[in-house]
């Protein structure tokens, strides 16, 4: 049977992916690490070329495209600059609430301004106090009249500053997790405001900032979902977002591998390439063999979630192992390259400080244990 990847319109979508991702983000990713700024042009390129649209439907601009090719899709844009399939993952998890929840009003209004390729959205739920604990939210929503007032802060927030718009978890009641509320914020509200970049071991061209909502008003119409149903709307993004980053990582221990191959085919010692030697050769085996199982697991997810099937447990198993193989092959990369790779003139040194945020966002890895744990204790998972 032919898989979603090998049909002609995606293999002429990750074409394309790959076209650009070599002309316009390869070329220039360190230079852009290394000073730190945040390639929102190039964001609208990918935009404008419809990489950032591709998982939602096409009457409201998207490419309905399936998730297993959407992750593929920035499998390839990580390959080259994780920074920047980052940005596209965020990108699609701050539009998932108003795409499943939204009314079909709100969806016709704001869906095809956020998925026009021009628009950059953030994903607003941890905050400095409340992290893995989600449901421990602090972030505030008063109902007054026709419009809900927030007051709070978020922290560590991808596109803080730079976005268009917030898609913001807010606690509208004490009761727990089911006190919270999903609102869309528009990032030219009155009284909302950015803190400065977090200064960042790696990934830094992805802009991280506390977001600050200070009496930000926005209407009622901007709630999405019931009020007070925010929670699942949240997990549900996550369990997304989660496959997203796995699949990012598995793009960033492949551009290792590629490094760490050719580096060990050009080295010398002793007279040979050192890849000869069966030391390195069983590395960059262990290496590619710990990246292509990260990637049947998160392709298996999306495969369950394109077919409607539970998928929660699957994705956090994605998210935890692509994220520690990425670790675990960035470190072997950086080795066989030796002094070299502690040096800035060979990619690996990015390439390592840049692995380790993946094991801590959309969830720590402690916290996928816990989650694939529950699951199988409370007979949840089936293999």
């Amino acid at each position: 049977m032919t898989g979603v990847l090998e049909a002609p319109e995606t293999k002429a979508l990750l074409d394309l992916t790959e076209q650009i991702a070599d002309a316009e983000l390869a070329p220039v990713a360190a230079e852009y690490e290394e000073a730190g700024e945040f390639p929102r042009a190039l964001l609208r390129t990918l935009g404008r070329a419809g990489l950032l649209s591709l998982p939602y439907p096409e009457e409201y601009g998207g490419g309905e495209q399936s998730y297993e090719a959407y992750l593929t899709v920035l499998e390839e844009l990580s390959r080259r600059w994780l920074a920047v399939g980052i940005s596209a993952s965020v990108h699609a998890l701050s539009i998932f609430p108003m795409a499943t929840s939204g009314t079909p009003e709100q969806r016709d209004r704001w869906l095809p301004w956020m998925l026009d390729g021009e628009s950059l959205g953030a994903y607003c739920l941890s905050e400095p106090q409340s992290g893995s604990d989600a449901a421990a939210l602090v972030t505030r929503a008063v109902r007054d009249g026709d419009d809900y007032v927030i007051t709070g802060t978020k922290a560590w927030i991808t596109h803080g500053g730079v976005a268009d718009f917030y898609t913001v978890m807010t606690r509208t009641s004490d009761d727990g997790h089911h006190g919270i509320t999903c609102l869309l914020v528009p990032a030219d509200a009155a009284g909302l405001s950015f803190g400065e970049p977090e200064r960042k071991m790696g990934a830094k061209a992805s802009r991280t900032a506390q977001v600050r909502l200070d009496g930000v008003r926005v209407p009622v119409t901007h709630r999405v979902g019931a009020e007070g149903g925010g929670f699942p709307i949240a997990l549900s993004a996550l369990d997304a977002g989660r496959l997203g980053i796995a699949a990012c990582a598995v793009g960033l221990a492949q551009a290792c591998l590629d490094a760490a191959t050719e580096y060990a085919n050009q080295r010398q010692q002793f007279g040979r390439p050192i890849g000869d030697f069966q030391g390195i050769s069983f590395m960059l085996a262990d290496m590619a063999t710990q990246i292509a199982a990260a990637r049947a697991l998160y392709r298996e997810a999306a495969r369950l979630r394109d077919a409607g099937s539970p998928f929660s447990t699957q994705a956090a198993m994605a998210k935890l192992f692509a994220t520690d193989a990425a670790m675990a092959v960035a470190t072997d990369a950086l080795q066989i390259h030796g002094g070299y790779g502690y040096t800035r003139d060979f990619p690996v040194e990015r390439y390592f400080r840049e692995a380790k945020v993946l094991q801590i966002v959309e969830g720590t890895n402690q916290v996928q244990r816990l989650v694939i744990g529950r699951a199988l204790t409370s007979g949840g998972h089936r293999p």
